[in-house]
Formats: structure tokens, sequence, C-alpha cells
């Protein structure tokens, strides 16, 4: 007899099983389409709406577009944590699915908001609810053996590229209808994965495997004094967080950049933009894994850090917009830099401690993104005031540079050179 869809139990079946593996990989990899792809349909009408929102004044406008971003971040900060020991008490299934619910629900809030601080208030609970991110990287660990988990996040990273790549595209031409509109097709995508889930999902997480939740684990501290239980943790974290605040560079000044300097259209951004998804896909989703088998991962994290550094130094002293376009393809080699640390770090602890571990990224992630939207903006107008001289117009790609420079010095140092199976609790 099947099992019951509606449990939340572990089916009978051997966790190991190869159909159940693949179905719950599946899943989860269409969830973090979806969700992306929610979430990205609403980036390039979110501002207008505000400017709207705020009578059509710009300049008041750029505040609470900071101010939003910001917000965002901070939640993600403070969310990811928790829900990743939620999932490690409860199982992972409960936790996306009232996630996927949830963020459904803010959709529809933020379609309907009529006032600024509506919307901020929906804003804050989208920074909340999409912090499930952390639980289905958590999924793909479990059903993962642990020499194929950085094989599966390059997966998980190309259907995050898929989303990125879609949704901006998508959401532009809604929001050429009606500013709303993107919302409303967000919210029906999100329910529309929480009603699959409901049905199809299975727990990943047996009962013997489960930890306890407690506030000192789930605090953004606690979790992140996870990264000091393993050696080399911390310190590979540590890497993780200087390429993630070197990559907010795109999304924080590109677009004032290329405008400014190379008088870019907006379609021009969104071919760029969409170049770079368009590499990254290819590399998480079809490279990473033969790319691991043959060199490992800590040749790719080289590989990746490497790609950044020569992509940001060229962007830094391109001179004219097409160099700068051709620049992007250096950018492809990033794209295998984020699941090898991953799996790197994955590989250092036990099964009961997933959840804390991706809680424990998502929030140095979230960190990164409460300093890099004012660091690159300032950054920015320093070097492109008037007065200034000599300028510097490539200033914010260099200081990018300098993070990932940073970031391969350390992991020198820290990244083992064999990846062993994460300790027996």
């Amino acid at each position: 007899m099947p099992d019951n869809p509606f449990s939340n139990e572990p089916s009978n079946e051997p966790a190991n099983t190869k159909r159940p593996r693949q179905a719950a990989i599946a899943f989860i990899l269409i969830t973090v389409v979806l969700d992306v792809l929610s979430l990205g349909l609403i980036i390039p009408v979110l501002q207008k709406l505000i400017t709207e929102l705020v009578g059509g004044n710009e300049r008041s406008a750029s505040y609470y577009v900071g101010l939003f971003g910001t917000l965002w971040a901070l939640m993600q900060f403070f969310s990811s944590p928790i829900i990743g020991a939620l999932s490690d008490q409860f199982g992972r299934r409960p936790i996306l699915l009232v996630s996927a619910f949830g963020l459904g629900l803010d959709f529809i809030l933020l379609a309907l908001a009529p006032t600024l601080w509506w919307l901020l208030v929906g804003r804050v609970i989208t920074g909340i609810t999409a912090a499930s991110f952390s639980t289905a990287q958590a999924y793909l660990a479990d059903v993962t053996p642990v020499e194929k988990r950085t094989a599966a996040f390059g997966l998980f990273g190309a259907a995050f590229g898929v989303g990125f790549v879609l949704g901006p595209i998508v959401g532009g031409l809604l929001g050429e209808i009606d500013l709303r509109l993107p919302f409303w097709v967000s919210a029906a995508l999100t329910l529309t994965n929480w009603l699959y889930g409901f049905f199809v999902l299975p727990e990943s997480l047996p009962p013997e495997k489960r930890s306890p939740f407690s506030w000192a684990r789930a605090n953004p501290l606690g979790s992140l004094r996870l990264l000091l239980s393993a050696k080399g943790l911390l310190p590979m974290a540590t890497i993780l967080f200087f390429y993630q605040l070197a990559h907010l560079s795109f999304q924080n000044v590109f677009v004032l950049y290329t405008g400014h300097y190379f008088q870019w259209t907006p379609k021009q951004v969104g071919l760029t933009l969409g170049t770079v998804g368009i590499l990254n896909m290819i590399v998480q989703g079809g490279l990473v894994r033969p790319a691991n088998k043959t060199f490992g991962e800590r040749v790719l994290v080289f590989v990746g850090l490497t790609g950044g550094i020569i992509g940001f130094a060229a962007y830094a002293i391109a001179g004219d917009g097409n160099t700068f376009y051709y620049s992007t393809i250096l950018f492809a080699l990033m794209g295998f830099f984020q699941s090898s640390i991953n799996g790197v770090m994955s590989s250092r602890i036990g099964p009961l401690d997933q959840g804390r571990l991706s809680g424990a990224n998502s929030s140095i992630i979230g960190l990164s993104g409460m300093i890099g939207p004012s660091l690159y903006a300032a950054v920015f107008y320093w070097s492109a005031a008037p007065e200034r001289d000599p300028k510097w117009h490539g200033a914010p790609f260099g200081l990018a540079c300098l993070m990932l420079i940073t970031a391969i010095v350390i992991a020198f140092f820290v990244v083992p050179k064999r990846v062993t199976a994460p300790v027996k609790k």
C-alpha cells in the first residue's frame, strides 16, 4: 500500500533507494525554481511600486528601497538559523510547506498593499519565509550521499539560476500591464508549489536523526557557534562571507554603473545579467558534477574564486560597454565555487546538524546582505564624484575583486585537500 501523502513521517522504504531520492531531489529543485522565480518576478516592479506609494518622489523612494533591502537581509539573518533548527527537530517537510504557504499569502499581501508601511510589513514577512532556502539545502544533504553532495548543491545552484534569469524578465513584461500583477503571479506560483509539496514531498529526516530545538542553538550567534564545532568550518564560512559580499556588487551598483558610464538601456542590462545567469546555470547544472569527480572540491573552490577575481578586475578596468559585456564570460567560472564550498562544509559535520549548518550559512549570507548595499553605494558615489581627480570609475568592482582576493588567501590555508565523511553522532 502506498505511503500516506499527508504523513510527515518517512516511508518504510529505505532512505537510500533510488526512486524516493530522485523524486525528493526533483521536488526540491522545482521548489527552488518556483520560489526564486516568484521572488525574481517582483524585482523590476518593487521600486516603481514604492515610488508610486510615496507620491512619485523618486528621491524619497530611494531611501525606502535601501531600507527594504536592509530589513529583508536582517530578517534572513535572524530567521534562517531558527528555521534550520526547527527543521532539525520537526523534519524538513513541515518547515518547507509552512514557509511556502506563508510566502504565497505574503505575495497576496504585497499585491493588495495600499500604503508604503503595509508594503514594508510584507517585505519583512518575505524575508522570514524566504529563509526556507536553508532547509531546502539541508533536505538535499539528507537524501544525498556525502560524495555526491557537491554535485547536488550544483543542481541546487542551477535551479536558483533558472529562477533568477526568468524572474526579472517575466516580471518586467507583467509590470508593463500592471505593477501589481507580478505579485499575483508570484502568489499563484508559490501556492501551487505548496500544493504540489503537500501531496508529493516525502520527509527526508527520520525521527532518530532529529535533534531538539533550543534558542541557544537557534539564535544567530548560537547558529554561528556551530561553525566552531569542526576544524576549519568558521574560516570556510568566512570565505563564503567575502564571496557573497563581492557578489552583491552585481545587484547594488551594476545598473547604476552601466547606466552612468555606458548609457545602457534596461534591455542591455537585462541581456547582460541574463548572460551571467545562463552561464552560471550551465556550470552548476552541467559541469560541476564531472569536474568534481575529476578534480575534487578544493580545486573547484579555487577555480570559482579565481574566475571571480579575473572577472571583477576586468569590470574595474573596462573602458567601454563592449569590453564590459564580454568580461561577463569570465564570471562563468564563479559557478564552481558555492556548490563546492557547501559540499566541503557539509562533509565536516554529522547528519544531526545539517539544518543548522545551512541556517548558519544563510545567516552569513544575510550578514553580508546588511553590509553590501550601503558599502557599494558609498564607493560608487565616492568614485563618481565630479570633483574627484584622478577618477577611478571601476572602484566598486575593484572592491569586489579585493574581497575575493581575501577569500582565496584564506582558502589556501583552510580548505582541506581531502573531503572526509561526516562525523557520526
